[in-house]
C-alpha cells in the first residue's frame, strides 16, 4: 500500500477510535428503583424509557439499570401513564435514581406469588425431566456393529412400532412442557400489573394474546417482551370500551 494511503487509513482509524471513546465517556449509568406510591414496595415490569429510543423495565424487586448518553432524557411509564422527562446531565453520577409512582398496588403479595410460580416451574421441569430421563434420552438406532462392519440390529428392527410410540411420547412431554413455560411467562399477575387489565376484562386478553413458545424466543429481552404485552393491553382495553361501553380496568361481576 502507498504510504500516503497507509497514512490516511491509520488516520482515519485512530479518529474513529477516538470517537467513539469520546461517545463512550459521555454516557452515564443510570440505575434505582422504582417503587409504589408509599415508596415501601418495589414495582416490577415499569417501562424505563429514553428519548433517544433505548429502554428497559425494572425486574421483580423494582430495580433498573441503562445506560445513557449525558445529552440524554429519562421517563417512567406505567399502565400507559408515563412521568415527567429527567435530563440525564442532571442526575447525580454514581448515585441511585429512584422514583416512586403515584400507583397504588399491593406488590409484595405478588411477588411472593411469581417467585413461587418461577420456583414451582422449575422444580416441576427437572422432577419431569428425571421421571422420564429414559424417554427425553431416547434415541433410535438401528445400526450396530457386526463383526466389524454394518449391520442390522434385529431387535431394536422388530421394536420399530415401540420406538415410534417412545418418540411421539416424548414430543408430547415437551409440547407439555412448552405450554406449562407460556404458562410461567404469561401469568396473570404479572399481566395485571403491566395493562391494569382486570376481569373479565384479562381473561379474554390472556385468550387473545397468548404468545407461542416460538414467539416468546424472538424477544431479544424482557423489555421487548413487556412492551408487547403494554401496547397490545392498551389496544385491547380501548376495544373493550368501545364494544362494551365499559372500562377494562374496573372488576365487574
Amino acid at each position: 500500500m502507498d504510504p500516503a494511503n497507509l497514512l490516511k487509513t491509520t488516520t482515519l482509524l485512530v479518529t474513529l477510535l477516538f470517537l467513539q471513546l469520546a461517545a463512550a465517556a459521555q454516557q452515564q449509568l443510570v440505575k434505582g428503583t422504582v417503587y409504589e406510591r408509599s415508596a415501601r414496595f418495589g414495582m416490577v415490569g415499569v417501562s424505563v424509557m429514553s428519548t433517544s429510543g433505548r429502554g428497559t423495565v425494572t425486574d421483580s424487586l423494582g430495580h433498573y439499570s441503562i445506560r445513557l448518553p449525558v445529552t440524554d432524557s429519562i421517563s417512567f411509564s406505567y399502565q400507559g401513564k408515563a412521568t415527567m422527562k429527567f435530563p440525564v446531565r442532571e442526575l447525580a453520577p454514581n448515585h441511585p435514581f429512584d422514583m416512586s409512582l403515584h400507583v397504588d398496588i399491593h406488590v409484595l403479595p405478588t411477588v411472593v406469588v411469581q417467585s413461587q410460580r418461577i420456583h414451582n416451574y422449575r422444580q416441576d421441569s427437572i422432577e419431569n425431566r428425571e421421571e422420564y430421563a429414559k424417554v427425553f434420552n431416547y434415541q433410535r438406532d438401528y445400526l450396530t456393529a457386526v463383526n466389524g462392519g454394518a449391520g442390522i440390529n434385529l431387535d431394536l428392527l422388530f421394536s420399530l412400532k415401540k420406538a415410534k410410540r417412545m418418540e411421539r411420547f416424548r414430543e408430547r412431554l415437551e409440547a407439555d412442557e412448552r405450554e406449562k413455560y407460556v404458562d410461567h411467562r404469561f401469568n396473570k399477575d404479572l399481566i395485571r400489573q403491566i395493562t391494569g387489565l382486570q376481569p373479565p376484562a384479562i381473561d379474554t386478553f390472556m385468550v387473545i394474546y397468548r404468545p407461542s413458545f416460538e414467539m416468546l424466543q424472538t424477544f431479544e429481552n424482557d423489555y421487548d417482551y413487556y412492551k408487547y404485552i403494554q401496547d397490545w393491553g392498551e389496544t385491547f382495553g380501548q376495544e373493550w370500551r368501545r364494544r362494551y361501553h365499559k372500562s377494562a380496568y374496573t372488576k365487574s361481576y
